[in-house]
């Protein structure tokens, strides 16, 4: 017998309609939805994380949104925590948990119970090697990496601060090689009876077009306004995970008077598209999503049509 709690999980590349799909789910099995979205969880990040609305919010309960200040740190390893706690008060409450985003880190991680990383508090390690980088340079460290875990190095650029730092923290707090605890944890059975349904676009050309048309829609709902005042709290300053989400960097250089808005908006556009293309290879290359195709040769389905789909897959 599968004691397993049953999920699904809905994912994608941004703007292929993941939100809305889940939404109409929760409703049709009465679920509620936990984010799987590494800037969602920042407050007053909304409108370029596209946040669902105060309505969509009022609808179905949503876990993992606001639950950090935007110049606090946030990581895998908090998601997990806090998403498999969300998902058994949501089990033992009678409901259903969707999980819904385009972080396919943190759902990797979810899925397979747990981050790889130590539990203990590595926070004076990582200082320590961040000041090493600072001074020495961040190639003496990626030597030492080499030298220590040769195959989470391989897997690593060379000029990826963060995740050299991370290696070398979990080598110096564990005695263990990430590379190693990485194979050991991708052996381990998920928790979950997890159905992932992957919305596919077969004309990328139709998921472009979204795009486009999402990022126009942020920009007439205040975007630029919501990117000045972060930048006014210094959120991108204080905030490395911040000052990477798409949707503001791109924006500094109008808000800074070194571009046109017209740049900015092109700038944006043409990031996320490639955004969504990282996001297609990650998902693409997983054995456990159900493949969901959103368009034909005739063009974008109906909303019903896939809603309908997405049943039958859950179903299966």
């Amino acid at each position: 017998m599968n004691n397993k709690k049953k999920i699904i999980a809905i994912v994608g590349p941004t703007a292929s309609g993941k939100s809305a799909l889940a939404l109409a789910l929760a409703k049709e099995y009465g679920g509620e939805i936990i984010s799987c979205d590494s800037m969602q969880v920042y407050k007053r990040m909304n409108i370029g994380t596209a946040k669902p609305s105060a309505l969509e919010m009022s609808e179905v309960r949503h876990h993992l949104i606001d639950v950090k200040e935007p110049t606090e740190s946030f990581s895998c390893e908090d998601y997990v925590s806090l998403a498999s706690s969300a998902i058994d008060l949501v089990s033992e409450s009678g409901r259903l948990p969707i999980v819904c985003g385009g972080t396919g880190l943190y759902l990797d991680a979810l899925l397979r119970g747990g981050n790889s990383a130590p539990s203990i508090d590595t926070s004076d390690i990582r200082a320590e090697l961040s000041l090493r980088a600072k001074n020495e340079g961040i190639f003496a460290l990626y030597e030492e990496l080499l030298r220590v875990d040769p195959e989470s190095a391989a897997a690593i650029h060379p000029n990826n601060v963060k995740r050299i730092i991370r290696a070398l923290e979990i080598y110096i707090a564990s005695g263990e090689k990430k590379s190693e605890l990485d194979k050991r944890s991708k052996e381990l059975e998920s928790p979950y009876d997890a159905t992932v349904i992957y919305l596919n676009y077969l004309n990328r050309d139709i998921l472009y077009r979204r795009i486009d048309s999402r990022v126009d829609s942020m920009i007439k709902d205040g975007l630029v306004e919501e990117t000045r005042a972060l930048m006014a709290e210094r959120v991108f300053e204080l905030n490395r995970t911040a000052s990477q989400a798409i949707g503001y960097k791109e924006l500094f250089g109008f808000i800074e008077g070194r571009e046109s808005l017209e740049s900015a908006i092109e700038t944006l556009k043409r990031a996320t598209r490639r955004y969504a293309k990282r996001q297609v290879t990650w998902f693409s290359a997983k054995d456990y999503i159900l493949p969901l195709d959103a368009d034909s040769d005739n063009g974008l389905k109906t909303f019903e049509e896939i809603v309908n789909n997405a049943k039958k897959l859950f179903s299966v």
